[in-house]
């Protein structure tokens, strides 16, 4: 059974999807400096947005897993930074196809009732 990850991290820039997972683990510690075993998931894009891969290590090996939307595309947070993390509700909306970004929009500072 894959564990539920502590923490999911987005990487931005796009990946080729023949990358497996020694290729990701080594952009982990080279763009982010962080380990890939350390608990947390590290997902990954095509440049379409369309799938998807996750790294995650369960304390004994690595589960590389992968998803693809048969329509639509993953909503991805824009080039600003190389990695962005997410709380476990964003993560569910993601992989749904759902722009999570939304979801979460404080209300505007002017507005009133």
């Amino acid at each position: 059974m894959m564990p539920a990850p502590n923490q999911v991290w987005l990487v931005v820039e796009a990946i080729d999807m023949r990358v497996g997972i020694d290729g990701l683990s080594q952009r982990i510690q080279a763009t982010l400096g962080r380990s890939p075993c350390d608990g947390s998931a590290y997902a990954f894009r095509t440049r379409r947005q369309n799938r998807l891969k996750l790294l995650i290590w369960d304390g004994t090996g690595v589960w590389l897993c992968q998803r693809r939307l048969h329509r639509g595309h993953f909503t991805w947070p824009r080039a600003d930074t190389p990695v962005c993390t997410l709380t476990a509700a964003q993560w569910n909306w993601l992989i749904t196809g759902v722009d999570w970004q939304r979801l979460d929009a404080p209300a505007p500072a002017h507005w009133r009732v």
